[in-house]
């Protein structure tokens, strides 16, 4: 049996988590520099409010409506989805974080422990909400597909409770039948047009055609998908997390930057936060990309990339930090208004099987970087940072409905009178 565990709006739970004064409330969370809604609470949902729509147009109406919002606490999410985790992966031996609010949980010999898998999903429910207050759907399934199926049916369906369990022919078919195919894992838009030209528009309707058909006319994975459905265990998570090919940190600013003190800064920051997932991974990067560019919607459009390569492989964020350093003056344009700067790591290799270099050493500085991840691991994540990092602030984000970071930094920590 095969489980998957989600939080219901993650973003906008989330919130709500140190703040009992909006757990009620309508609450939307906005895109990087207030831009779009990018979560809403199933409060705000009721009140019509779509996802991936520009704010401005519709600020008017969210504060007729008394809807709280909200700009993106990263920091505060990242720490809530670890606990999640964390609390989650107690419940089985076998666990696969799929994503910052969803965990698969696998069970192998639990037969004979569990009575009622409809029950221990309410147990798992009820033990995240009282550790970390944050509301989850559970779906049980025999296979991942089948579980993701059940997990839409205990958050979705109208008579749902939070929990949903498909474990025979009964409980496979009632679900699939309710279910758009839309809304089966891995199917997307262009997808679902061309099933329903075929006269496919439930999950039971997918789940009833031929595997080896899809195969023909789509792909494997769609076969696979169909296999899934009708309870044929196809597909496995990985064991261990793939590493990533490429790393890249990417930002459009808050107000259009015209000063170099300030893109650089922003392009160390960068930096800095693509060594730190290279760390992360245990990868090096042999070659990094530097961009920045303006807005294209704008006159004048002016874009201009440089490729730094690096004798040997690294991770250090003060060695990145240089190559930019380097490059800089012949990337920066006077008068030109800045709309988004970044960098990628775009030639990665595992530390654990470097190519040394007869002629050059390395440069990284791997106790320092260890020294700076544990400080930023504990007392929030600029807590130790690059000097260049610091000389302007002039680039950074917009957000303007930030709340607090209770979890991650000292002057945010929570009061509570008596």
């Amino acid at each position: 049996m095969y489980a998957l565990v989600d939080a219901t709006s993650f973003y906008a739970s989330a919130e709500k988590v140190f703040d009992p004064t909006i757990r009620k409330k309508p609450v939307v969370v906005l895109s990087n520099n207030d831009g779009c809604i990018v979560a809403a609470s199933p409060e705000a949902k009721n009140l019509g409010f779509p996802k991936f729509e520009p704010y401005f147009k519709l600020k008017h109406v969210l504060n007729k409506h008394g809807v709280v919002i909200r700009s993106s606490n990263y920091e505060l999410y990242a720490d809530l989805s670890e606990k999640m985790m964390n609390t989650i992966n107690q419940f089985s031996d076998q666990s696969y974080v799929y994503s910052i609010d969803e965990s698969f949980l696998k069970f192998d010999g639990y037969a004979s422990i569990v009575d009622s898998w409809y029950n221990y999903g309410h147990l798992i429910r009820r033990t995240v909400w009282r550790r970390t207050k944050l509301p989850v759907g559970v779906g049980f399934g025999p296979t991942p597909t089948l579980a993701k199926a059940a997990n839409h049916a205990a958050k979705k369906f109208t008579d749902a409770t939070g929990v949903a369990v498909i474990h025979d022919e009964v409980t496979r078919q009632e679900v699939l039948s309710r279910m758009d195919v839309s809304n089966v894992w891995g199917i997307g838009r262009r997808l679902t047009k061309k099933l329903a030209l075929m006269g496919i528009n439930t999950a039971l309707d997918l789940a009833q055609q031929s595997p080896k058909h899809m195969r023909r006319q789509f792909s494997v994975v769609l076969e696979r998908t169909v296999e899934e459905l009708n309870g044929h265990q196809c597909l496995e998570w990985d064991q261990v997390k793939q590493r990533k090919k490429e790393i890249y940190s990417t930002r459009s600013f808050g107000e259009r930057v015209t000063d170099p003190s300030a893109l650089k800064a922003a392009l160390v920051t960068h930096c800095s936060i693509i060594a730190k997932k290279l760390r992360q991974q245990h990868s090096l990067t042999k070659r990094i990309i530097v961009f920045a560019h303006s807005s294209p919607h704008e006159d004048g459009f002016f874009k201009k990339s440089f490729i730094q390569s690096f004798p040997v492989a690294s991770s250090d964020s003060t060695v990145l930090a240089k190559a930019v350093e380097q490059i800089f003056d012949s990337l920066f344009k006077p008068g030109v208004k800045y709309y988004k700067a970044g960098v990628g790591a775009i030639e990665l290799e595992d530390d654990n099987f470097q190519q040394a270099d007869m002629f050059n050493g390395s440069q990284d500085k791997p106790q320092l970087m260890k020294v700076m991840d544990q400080i930023n691991k504990r007392y929030g994540t600029t807590a130790a940072r690059l000097g260049s990092e610091v000389q302007s602030t002039g680039w950074t984000m917009k957000r303007e409905y930030l709340s607090p970071r209770y979890t991650t930094r000292w002057a945010d920590i929570p009061t509570i009178k008596c």
